[in-house]
């Protein structure tokens, strides 16, 4: 029997008013698979990633994720799904390690469970001596390293990263790319937005260039 593709997409289209934000985009992703969307700021490539992951409905055209279709069964895709968005979604007034294990809770993770996953990713990520301190005290690239540690948690089959690497210095950046080796030779499939080309080379199995929407 034939593995169920992590992402598939046909005419996928996104307006917003009178603005086509995506029109009309076709995706695949086998299971396990890297897949980089690349485009310039204003491409689609955040809308597209938005609509897989049930944050938005799209207007035209169907998804699904490890066959779950994005409209009609959006709290089984939620389940099977990481995301890191361009902007850090872990909140400022806790610690480092109690926003992750508050994603381990929110996950269905164990009290136990939770506190051994946040040690994990606080190590794999370089936080543990900033472990403590609030957030809101961290610089750009140690706010990014947690967010992409707190899309792991709950270690999702499909990972979306929406350009993780912005804001990273060339240490945190060889890091995570290291760190994404590790998970896709595990069998986790990656879904990477990026505007570098060399990290699309570097990551991806497969490229696809959105340029308006397209």
């Amino acid at each position: 029997m034939a593995q169920q593709p992590a992402i598939e997409a046909h005419g996928l289209v996104k307006r917003f008013g009178e603005v086509t934000a995506v029109a009309g985009v076709d995706l695949h992703l086998p299971a396990g698979g890297v897949l980089g969307l690349l485009g310039p700021n204003g491409a689609g490539k955040t809308t597209v990633v938005r609509i897989l992951t049930t944050l938005l409905p799209p207007d035209g055209g169907r998804a699904s994720v490890l066959g779950h279709d994005v409209v009609r069964q959006p709290g089984a895709v939620r389940r099977m799904v990481g995301l890191s968005g361009q902007n850090a979604a872990v909140d400022g007034y806790l610690t480092g390690r109690e926003n992750l294990r508050m994603i381990g809770r929110l996950s269905g993770l164990t009290v136990a469970a939770s506190r051994g996953r946040a040690e994990e990713l606080l190590a794999e990520f370089d936080l543990t001596e900033a472990a403590d301190r609030t957030v809101r005290t961290y610089s750009g690239g140690m706010r990014r390293r947690l967010d992409v540690a707190a899309s792991l948690v709950a270690r999702p089959a499909v990972l979306f990263l929406d350009e993780p690497t912005t804001g990273l210095d060339p240490r945190g950046r060889l890091g995570l790319w290291r760190l994404l080796g590790d998970l896709t030779a595990h069998g986790t499939s990656v879904l990477l937005t990026t505007q570098y080309l060399e990290e699309a080379d570097r990551l991806a199995d497969t490229i696809v260039v959105l340029d308006r929407g397209r």
